[in-house]
């Protein structure tokens, strides 16, 4: 039996990792526009790292790392500042803001491109090649960004640019991250909860007064939880249990349609016609850069000892 398949499996509890990570990935649009109308984008990012670090630190606990992960800050100081400083402090930052100027039902849908964002990224960094598909799927998901954009609030106002301009910068932000996390050899759940606990004293001091409000508190927990947190470790969890890793991903397609439902009968947003199509057009895209990214596992050369 090769390696690939004598490995610990369970489809069944990958699938329930994953879906638990999608379902709750849903609910964040809605909870940041309910909590950025308790608070300040710096306390809401402050608030919601502070509850991550606590979040990863008890789960490093209760699996026997934390002392690991301490210990290993000696070396990887440095290192988990600044990404500490990507993520959370500078991508949370221009995507709440994105939040705050925009209905959620535009900053949303944005937010997704990027996987496109990354693709593109690695190009010049990675070394990577883009495909004829990941063209199209670029073409055709920032069509859908384009077609969002001449939507309007609920007023029937133009929607604000500067907010159109934050959310794809903050895709470029985060599609950063994750490309100079390609190279991080630090384990992942210990690798966040470095960056995190070096971030969040920098985050407390751009959010000073701090807004104790219960209302304010609570919304930052949540996030903090179930955006950057336990979410984060349920993926990898599915990851962990499936030898399927694109039927997993593919997971992910369900969540911008779950997060619309929520975002009309909790926010009272009215779904624009020109969300919902340019919606269609951004996961049709990333359905085709997915399988353009699948294709290019396939063609690879198999490697044997």
């Amino acid at each position: 039996m090769s390696q690939e398949f004598s490995r610990n499996t369970n489809e069944s509890l990958a699938l329930r990792y994953g879906l638990s990570a999608v379902l709750l990935w849903s609910t964040v649009a809605t909870a940041f526009k309910l909590a950025l109308a308790q608070q300040s984008v710096s306390q809401l990012v402050f608030f919601a790292s502070l509850t991550s670090v606590l979040a990863l630190g008890a789960a490093l606990l209760w699996q026997g790392r934390l002392a690991e992960a301490m210990r290993s800050l000696r070396e990887n100081g440095w290192r988990a500042l600044c990404f500490g400083l990507l993520n959370p402090l500078l991508y949370y930052h221009i995507l709440f803001y994105a939040y705050d100027l925009l209905p959620a039902q535009v900053a949303q849908p944005i937010n997704y491109t990027w996987a496109l964002m990354l693709a593109f990224l690695a190009v010049p960094f990675l070394g990577h090649r883009l495909t004829r598909l990941d063209v199209i799927a670029m073409l055709v998901s920032y069509s859908g960004v384009v077609v969002i954009s001449f939507g309007g609030d609920d007023s029937g106002r133009p929607l604000n640019l500067i907010g159109i301009a934050l959310a794809l910068v903050s895709t470029l932000v985060w599609a950063a991250y994750w490309i100079l996390n390609s190279r991080d050899k630090r384990d992942p759940v210990i690798g966040l909860f470095q960056n995190f606990l070096l971030a969040t004293p920098c985050a407390a001091i751009l959010a000073w007064p701090l807004n104790l409000a219960p209302a304010a508190l609570g919304g930052a927990i949540y996030i903090g939880l179930f955006e950057m947190g336990v979410t984060f470790m349920l993926w990898l969890m599915a990851m962990k249990y499936t030898r399927h890793a694109s039927r997993i991903s593919n997971l992910i397609f369900i969540s911008p349609f779950i997060s619309l439902l929520l975002i009309h009968f909790i926010l009272g947003e009215k779904i624009h016609m020109l969300t919902l199509v340019g919606l269609g057009f951004i996961v049709a895209g990333l359905a085709i850069q997915a399988r353009s990214a699948k294709k290019g596992r396939a063609s690879e050369p198999l490697l044997t000892e």
